[in-house]
């Protein structure tokens, strides 16, 4: 019998498909001390962000920011997909709906750190 970490790798295995290899990478730009990420536009409504998780890995985040914005859109994307490829997305739903938007991607995902990890455990 399997156990229940090994069905839970092997679940993992098969339920996440993060780009291989990741569409971008991050840097800290040498004039402003902020960190940018490669293959994304510049674009000064835009913070990339490195947060902390309680699990001591970090994940990236995006926050695009709309002067006319009155609320803020977390926006959690789907499967084999990072920020990068979503960058265009957050900028027309950032125009359209007249938000902030904050999207991030999951452990192994783009230039976060940590494994992917299924949240169940089969015994």
């Amino acid at each position: 019998m399997l156990s229940g970490c090994s069905v839970s790798s092997l679940a993992a295995r098969f339920a996440f498909f993060p780009p291989d290899p990741p569409t971008y990478a991050l840097r800290k730009d040498e004039a402003t001390g902020r960190l940018v990420a490669s293959g994304v536009p510049r674009d000064n409504a835009l913070d990339v962000l490195l947060l902390d998780t309680t699990r001591g890995t970090k994940v990236v985040a995006f926050y695009l920011r709309n002067p006319c914005a009155r609320l803020t859109l977390l926006y959690s994307h789907g499967n084999a997909a990072d920020l990068a490829q979503l960058y265009d997305l957050f900028v027309q739903l950032k125009v359209n709906l007249k938000v902030n938007l904050m999207g991030y991607d999951y452990s192994g995902y783009g230039a976060s750190t940590g494994k992917v990890i299924s949240s169940y455990s089969l015994q």
